[in-house]
């Protein structure tokens, strides 16, 4: 997907996001037939979610034959975001929902970080070098704001800092 296909507001940040996978078998091997023929939906139902913007991909429409890691079984996906929220809502609350609780059918359980979100700017999209930078980064210092999970999401750059001693009444 090019610049010009993003499904863009106006907003300085938005959240970029990588998780990672390791298949129990090559994706034509009959153990991945469910999660391959889901493929496609899922993906289009990312596409039409409310605060989606763009994801990594090929021609062949998802990102299943890039090669990120030595292991050919390592899938990568990289996508961004309007906020956390909306991701939120996609990934346990859609169709992926349902297959995220599955995963162990066609997944290995893997050792270390497998997903990471971070803020970018407005017209900047992330790569997957900048995606395995920030699991890396993740899996040293555990969740702050240049890399981050559910667990403990850090706001957008742009969002107001709100000062406690400006909340604070006074009585005259």
């Amino acid at each position: 997907m090019t610049p010009e296909t993003l499904n863009v507001q106006e907003q300085e940040f938005y959240l970029a996001q990588i998780n990672i996978a390791l298949m129990k078998a090559p994706l034509d091997d009959p153990i991945m037939a469910v999660f391959a023929a889901a493929l496609n939906e899922i993906n289009a139902i990312a596409d039409q979610s409310p605060g989606f913007v763009w994801r990594l991909q090929t021609a062949s429409g998802n990102a299943t034959d890039i090669r990120a890691y030595p292991d050919p079984r390592m899938l990568v996906n990289v996508s961004v975001w309007q906020s956390v929220e909306p991701l939120r809502v996609y990934v346990y609350k859609s169709l992926h929902g349902e297959f995220f609780v599955r995963r162990r059918q066609w997944f290995e359980k893997y050792q270390g970080e497998h997903f990471a979100m971070w803020w970018i700017p407005a017209g900047h999209l992330p790569t997957v070098e900048e995606g395995k930078a920030k699991l890396e980064y993740l899996t040293l210092h555990g969740d702050l704001p240049e890399a981050f999970t559910f667990a403990q999401p850090y706001p957008s750059p742009a969002s107001p800092v709100i000062s406690l001693q400006n909340m604070t009444s006074t009585s005259d």
